[in-house]
């Protein structure tokens, strides 16, 4: 099943929803530091409700931390990007792959995306609008890849 990361994401609320997501499908969830917060902070646990003992949480002190269990468990490296290359609904999902997505503000730095395997987007119908709140597009890229995979029964 594929398993979500998230490259220093800053606001607590948005990893609370995250994992509460991945709670729900039991989907694995890697936080790569630095945060943005303390994993104490009320908030992260307010918007993750009783759902934490149901998250399968990783946490990374650094990206080199990450690369060293991506390298031990394998698998695709996919950057979630406003500049992607790929719509997220043409690309063909695996089982194995790493659902890649970066902080609030920033998104993911250029050395994380060019060590991807892909790069994709979530397109936006309106002009000016740049992108969605990320635990959404997290939640949209998760339940894509389960849809195609047939996670979904």
């Amino acid at each position: 099943m594929p398993q979500v990361v998230l490259v220093n994401p800053q606001i607590p609320p948005n990893t609370g929803n995250i994992a509460r997501t991945c709670a729900a499908t039991g989907t694995e969830l890697h936080l790569v530091g630095p945060l943005g917060f303390e994993i104490s902070d009320r908030y992260l646990k307010r918007a993750g409700l009783d759902y934490w003992p149901y998250v399968k949480l990783h946490y990374h002190e650094s990206l080199e931390a990450f690369k060293t269990v991506h390298q031990e468990r394998g698998g695709r490296l996919l950057g979630y990007s406003v500049a992607g290359s790929i719509n997220y609904v043409s690309f063909q999902f695996q089982a194995d792959d790493w659902l890649l997505f970066g902080s609030e503000t920033t998104g993911l730095p250029p050395e994380v995306l060019s060590h991807c395997d892909a790069t994709l987007y979530i397109p936006m119908s309106q002009p000016g609008v740049r992108s969605l709140n990320l635990s959404v597009s997290v939640a949209i890229g998760l339940f894509e890849s389960r849809r195609q995979l047939g996670y979904l029964q």
